[in-house]
This record gives C-alpha cells, sequence and structure tokens, in this order.
C-alpha cells in the first residue's frame, strides 16, 4: 500500500508532526508499506539538521532519520524552507527540497494520504 503521510506543523509545541513520524514507523513495520512523507509550512523545521532537546526529549531529526532508514521518502516545501530561512545544506541527509508539483504526483499515485 502506498501511503502519504503530510505533515504541517512544528516539530516541537504540538505533537502532530511527532505522531505522523510515529504512525511513518508503525507502518513501515508491516512491511509491505510504500511511504513517502511531505513536510510543509511549520513541518518544515523537522527536517532540520543538528537539533538539540532535552535529555528525554523526543528529537524530529531523529525521527526523521528513523523513517529515511525504514525507507520512507521525505520531501520538504522548498517556498516553506526559503520562508524559514533553511537551506538545503542545513537538512538531515537523505530527504530533499521539493514543491506542488511533487506534492501533487505523489498525492496523484497514493493509496491513502493522511494529513497531520
Amino acid at each position: 500500500m502506498k501511503t502519504l503521510i503530510i505533515l504541517n506543523d512544528p516539530p516541537y509545541g504540538t505533537e502532530r508532526s511527532y505522531n505522523g513520524f510515529r504512525l511513518a514507523h508503525a507502518l513501515a513495520k508491516q512491511g509491505e508499506a510504500q511511504i513517502r512523507i511531505f513536510l510543509m509550512g511549520d513541518a518544515a523545521a523537522c527536517a532540520k539538521a543538528g537539533q538539540k532537546v532535552p535529555q528525554g526529549y523526543y528529537c524530529m531529526s531523529s525521527m526523521v532519520k528513523r523513517a529515511l532508514h525504514d525507507g520512507a521518502e521525505i520531501g520538504i516545501c522548498g517556498s516553506c524552507l526559503d520562508a524559514r530561512g533553511i537551506a538545503e545544506s542545513e537538512l538531515v541527509e537523505g530527504t530533499h527540497r521539493s514543491n506542488m508539483d511533487q506534492l501533487a504526483e505523489w498525492t496523484a499515485d497514493a493509496d491513502k494520504v493522511l494529513v497531520f
């Protein structure tokens, strides 16, 4: 099954992006899922490398790396990155700058689209 997860919320402050990545991991454990994650709006900051959080608190960049390890493809809205001053060189390795055309393609290709 092809699943697209679209995240809009920031990496910290709400738990929507956190829960979206948790769901991606749970789906990946089922073995036959193809997972794509598109980060837009404040969720673009989820893929910023080098995040440092208090001990015992989840680290979103680590969750991004785990999703990549699970086989997910992760695209980040380029306009959203620009608006937040995040350069492509600052992203977690394996993620990529993307755009609305790719999101439209992924949406049309997906069996399920989940929005957080």
